[in-house]
């Protein structure tokens, strides 16, 4: 029998930080959310070769007491929490008290710490779980600890990383995270020397998206707000024109932890769904605060996962907050006249606006002087947003930089700033005043002008200042849709008799699927009796579906019913719905009379969402008198 060992501390905490420490990103997510925890307005972040060589974070929170230090590197050992009751009242982003100890097993870690309280600070030093030096040093208030040689002593594990330039790029992605869900903390990121984005730690969300993702993408967001069943959501939705092929940019922050949840993702792409085409996804940056006892993020390491109570509640509720925020805004993409710039310019000029955000002053000193930050903010009046700076030539250089910026100013002279907030401040008026008196609706129908129609698909109609310009399939597929979809949502459905019928084979979940949703069933039209054993006869369909695979749209639907509860019509159905409008529509090249297209708006203008066919395009794009004149050179 083979003997049973106990196993050191040092081979334990290696053994636990193959949890906790994958790659030097969760290295950086576990040093930032420390800082971020122990009250910090400013976080500087520093790598080299992808964070295998040197990982460097700098914060100006209250630091680790003296007596401290030590402790700080022992496994279990946290500030956070004190008993098991506290799991159920986190406020905190780390709790686990695994992650210092974890990758002082795997690296070779300084640390160098000063509290507020105290005029020195400590340097202490450690590899491989092993103390090797400490000493008191002088220091500014916070901590700077310095993670170098990541899995010197586990080869293997090293072995398992990717290029630097891979793996830098995760920790770049960490980052935008980090700084997306802490809009009050100046970020500050560097790549090799480089400096790749930092935030001026102003509370301004969209300001942060400017300056990851650039002036397209920040001038094409929603400001969404709204509170439901004690969960208050805020953040940014994405308008349909900026979608996605994956999920990678529908991004979610749970009282501050970024997460990752499918069911947060399902919910809002179905309050999304009649706005995109299939197999697209929105871009949208979202902030739940959730009372702490109706989640639990105690679910693994990475805390990247977390479990909400009442699931499906809570989906219905995020998706009819999406769906509001999105129907009650005009949905109209606006295009403008190509200037005639080839891709390749295009490109190069991206590169140098991305340059640009780049190329910006540190968001706070190195020497991390957080002392003066209150008397500077009061001498300022606390206008500017600005992170803390020391030097006045340093503030000149911050100043002057930011009014070469072609974009909203975060540091010019005080009645600069204010007209420019004004200004913007009355561009969204307009905005919000634009979404009151949305365009297409039953009362401006009498303002339409249909021109005619061109190419035999296209329609052209002037509206005040504006030509719109409609596709003919589009708009007459999305009111063929709706009027579908009323009948199924009526229960007003005929059933088309199936001779001979299709017979299924139906495992024992699929039984108690159907047996709890017969009614169901039958309301949708579809007509189904036991035919003996796990046979199952289907003698009737819903009579707009006959024809498009009766057996495998049964059975579509019913794994849908199966694998969660369905408010509203299955998306199995919808597709159907949609697929037969598609078919019945009028086509493109095809001429219709002037009656027609008059007929065909007025219905078109009785529907909820009349901007989007139920595949996701647009029915119509519009055209701003403005934007002509300047073609023209009629204005400049």
């Amino acid at each position: 029998m083979a003997k049973i060992n106990i196993l050191d501390n040092q081979t334990i905490d290696k053994i636990a930080a193959g949890e906790v420490v994958e790659r030097p990103a969760s290295v950086v997510k576990e040093l930032v959310e420390n800082a971020i925890d122990a009250g910090a307005s400013a976080v500087t972040v520093e790598i080299k070769e992808g964070g295998t060589t040197l990982i460097r974070v700098t914060d100006n929170g209250g630091g680790i007491e003296k007596s401290q230090v030590e402790n700080a590197f022992l496994r279990h050992a946290t500030s956070k929490i004190s008993s098991a009751d506290d799991l159920t009242s986190l406020v905190s982003l780390g709790f686990r008290g695994e992650a210092l100890a974890s990758i002082a097993a795997v690296a070779q870690v300084e640390l160098i710490t000063k509290t507020p309280e105290e005029l020195t600070g400590i340097r202490y030093v450690i590899e491989g779980g092993v103390e090797k030096e400490r000493e008191e040093i002088g220091a500014p208030t916070g901590t700077t600890l310095i993670v170098r040689n990541l899995f010197f002593n586990t080869p293997p594990r090293k072995k398992f990383l990717k290029m630097p330039r891979t793996e830098g790029s995760y920790v770049a992605e960490l980052m935008e995270h980090l700084a997306m869900s802490n809009p009050e903390i100046s970020f500050k990121f560097l790549l090799n020397g480089q400096t790749k984005f930092y935030t001026t730690g102003s509370g301004d969300l969209r300001e942060i998206v400017y300056r990851i993702y650039g002036k397209e993408i920040s001038g094409e967001l929603l400001d969404f707000s709204c509170e439901r069943d004690g969960m208050r959501i805020t953040g940014l939705l994405g308008k349909p024109a900026i979608n996605r092929a994956n999920r990678s940019f529908e991004i979610f922050y749970m009282n501050g932890r970024y997460i990752r949840s499918a069911l947060i993702s399902k919910a809002v792409e179905e309050g999304y769904r009649e706005y995109l085409m299939q197999h697209k996804f929105p871009f949208c940056i979202l902030h739940f605060q959730i009372d702490t006892e109706k989640i639990d993020v105690n679910v693994h390491p990475a805390k990247l996962e977390v479990r909400i109570a009442d699931g499906p509640a809570f989906h219905e509720a995020v998706k009819e907050a999406v769906y509001e925020a999105l129907h009650g805004r005009e949905m109209i993409p606006e295009v403008t006249l190509s200037d005639g710039r080839d891709e390749n310019k295009k490109g190069e000029e991206d590169k140098a606006q991305t340059k640009e955000r780049a190329s910006v002053p540190e968001p706070f000193e190195e020497r991390r002087l957080a002392e003066n930050r209150r008397r500077e903010t009061e001498s300022y009046g606390n206008k500017t947003g600005f992170p803390e700076h020391k030097a006045p030539e340093q503030e000149a250089v911050l100043q002057g930089i930011l009014l070469r910026q072609d974009k909203p100013v975060y540091g010019e002279s005080s009645n600069t700033q204010r007209n420019a907030m004004e200004s913007s401040q009355k561009e969204r008026n307009e905005q919000l005043n634009l979404f009151d008196s949305r365009i297409l609706s039953r009362e401006t129908r009498p303002q339409f002008e249909i021109i005619g129609q061109i190419f035999e698909t296209y329609w052209l109609i002037v509206y005040e200042n504006k030509l719109l310009i409609v596709d003919q399939h589009a708009a007459h597929e999305k009111v063929k849709y709706e009027r579908l979809m009323k009948q199924f949502r009526e229960k007003n459905v005929l059933s088309q008799t199936l001779n001979p019928p299709t017979i299924l084979n139906l495992n024992n979940r699929e039984k108690e699927c159907l047996a709890a949703h017969r009614e169901d069933f039958a309301a949708l039209g579809f007509v189904v009796e036991e035919f003996g054993g796990s046979d199952y006869a289907i003698r009737g369909v819903p009579m707009d579906l006959y024809g498009y695979g009766e057996g495998e749209f049964f059975c579509e639907v019913l794994d849908e019913l199966a694998d969660e509860a369905v408010s509203g019509t299955p998306e199995s159905i919808r597709i159907r719905i949609a697929t037969m409008a598609c078919k019945a529509a009028v086509k493109g090249n095809m001429r219709i009379s002037q009656a027609e297209m008059e007929s065909l708006l007025d219905e078109l203008l009785t529907l909820e969402n009349p901007y989007n066919c139920p595949h996701g395009r647009p029915t119509m794009i519009s055209m701003s008198k403005q934007e002509m004149e300047r073609k023209f050179k009629r204005i400049v």
